[in-house]
């Protein structure tokens, strides 16, 4: 979780956003090679979980700049001891958080409101054939999605059980 520290003054805020030192000294080795944006028309809107797997492993910094996301990241590093374990925050323009998203953790997030619009500084290039989905509502996960989604890609939607599928084979 990554929190900015707006400075305020008549004129609004400012804050940063990414700051590679600050990253560093809390021992994150994160550096931006992409940025992606997302902008969702309707509340209830669901994309992920997604990754991408070795050699193009991807960490994500993720903003949200308007609206509100219930952001998700799991932990789909098999010699971890948070294996399959979720971590859930909401994102806001106003509560300026981050989430910071290290590589071999999937990522998703659901809108709560409509016109929600989500920033992604990305580590790797985007890489079609090393992409990866795990299931929104896989058991393995126990994600405690504060919402149904109503709008959900298919290929998100028809990912087999995560466990019960080889790490080699895993979802595309």
């Amino acid at each position: 979780m990554i929190e900015a520290e707006p400075r305020c003054d008549t004129r609004g805020f400012f804050a940063r956003t990414f700051c590679k030192k600050e990253f560093l000294d809390q021992g994150i080795d994160f550096s931006i090679v992409q940025c992606n944006s997302s902008y969702n028309l309707a509340k209830r809107t669901l994309r992920g979980l997604h990754y991408q797997c070795s050699p193009h492993e991807e960490a994500k910094l993720v903003v949200c700049l308007q609206g509100s996301i219930y952001d998700v990241m799991v932990d789909l590093r098999p010699e971890s001891s948070t294996y399959c374990q979720n971590f859930c925050v909401e994102l806001t323009p106003d509560n300026h958080k981050m989430l910071y998203v290290p590589q071999g953790f999937a990522h998703g997030y659901l809108t709560l409101k409509d016109d929600s619009v989500v920033l992604y500084f990305v580590s790797e290039y985007y890489s079609p054939e090393f992409e990866r989905r795990a299931r929104w509502n896989d058991p393995a996960f126990a994600i405690p999605w504060p919402l149904e989604p109503e709008i959900i890609s298919e290929r998100d939607a028809l990912c087999p059980d995560f466990l019960k599928v080889p790490h080699d084979e895993t979802y595309r």
